[in-house]
């Protein structure tokens, strides 16, 4: 396993953060999963900012200025997006990951939904494994009723994700 060293640090994550265009730049670009061009990304963000589909004009163009001129250089020097200027393309890149962990929604209990999803993870595994190795109580019940139950379980935890975050998931869909 390979570890990584080239993390950006907090400070450089929060100067990122810090602008409403830049997240809302960042935002579009993760909901697209792919290379957008400038003038996608301008109208995206200038639809988040305004809310209206298609964003006006004046709007639009006022943040395919800001975008060329500030906030994708700035993105790009961080390692958080790869910009290439002559095709006015962008995408995420590596470094875009340590942005997103400071952005990262919060379920019920302030664990992170990542967090959540991992210890449910672990406990499935650990009881199913306890079941396959007849530990006392455990093994009572069928190894696959476990993971059925497991299943259950994820299948609840995303859908209580979705219903917390139903906001932004339909502010979204409604900018697509």
């Amino acid at each position: 396993m390979k570890f990584r060293t080239n993390v950006l640090p907090a400070e450089q994550v929060y100067a990122i953060l810090a602008n409403e265009r830049r997240r809302h730049a960042l935002d579009g670009l993760r909901s697209t999963g792919g290379t957008v061009t400038v003038n996608e990304l301008s109208t995206l963000v200038a639809g988040r900012e305004t809310g209206e589909s298609p964003p006006p004009t004046r709007c639009r163009e006022s943040v395919y200025t800001s975008l060329v001129q500030t906030h994708l250089p700035k993105l790009a020097d961080a390692g958080v997006i790869a910009y290439d200027r002559e095709s006015q393309t962008i995408e995420l890149s590596k470094g875009a990951r340590d942005v997103g962990l400071y952005t990262e929604i919060l379920a019920p209990g302030g664990a992170t939904w990542s967090e959540l999803y991992r210890a449910l993870g672990l406990a499935s595994l650990l009881v199913v494994l306890a079941a396959l190795l007849d530990v006392p109580v455990v093994s009572a019940v069928d190894p696959v009723l476990w993971t059925s139950l497991a299943l259950g379980v994820f299948a609840a935890a995303s859908s209580a994700q979705l219903w917390v975050n139903r906001s932004s998931v339909l502010r979204q869909l409604r900018l697509r």
